[in-house]
């Protein structure tokens, strides 16, 4: 299965719109939600090929929003690649144990995650 949209979510607009940029640039469909209640509803009604989530939220986490979509048998199969301020071991390991594919940490590197989306497509 080719990755051609991502569904990316995060409460900052700012970041929303790096992301948004860096990945219709090298060819994507770019979804956006700004909580991750409006990811989990994106996802419910139009599911994307890779979700790219931050941790850090208000309401539910990034930690939160994968463990709901990979729990559920109807969105398990969305890959989910969690984004993070804090680049410490313990991310992670609790990205990995929620069930993401992978952990960038911001700033995010282009290269970087652009070679994480290629391998889970």
């Amino acid at each position: 299965m080719a990755i051609q949209t991502i569904l990316v979510v995060d409460d900052s607009a700012t970041d929303r719109f790096f992301l948004t940029e860096m990945l219709e640039t090298a060819g994507y469909r770019v979804v956006g939600a700004e909580s991750g209640e409006e990811c989990l509803a994106k996802v419910g009604t139009n599911p994307p090929d890779l979700v790219l989530c931050d941790v850090v939220m208000p309401g539910l986490t990034g930690f939160q929003v994968t463990r709901t979509l990979t729990k559920n048998p109807a969105t398990a199969h969305i890959p989910v690649v969690l984004c993070t301020g804090k680049s410490q071991a313990t991310d992670l390991a609790w990205a990995l144990k929620m069930g993401a594919k992978a952990c960038v940490t911001k700033p995010v590197v282009e290269a970087d995650l652009l070679a994480i989306i290629k391998t889970i497509g």
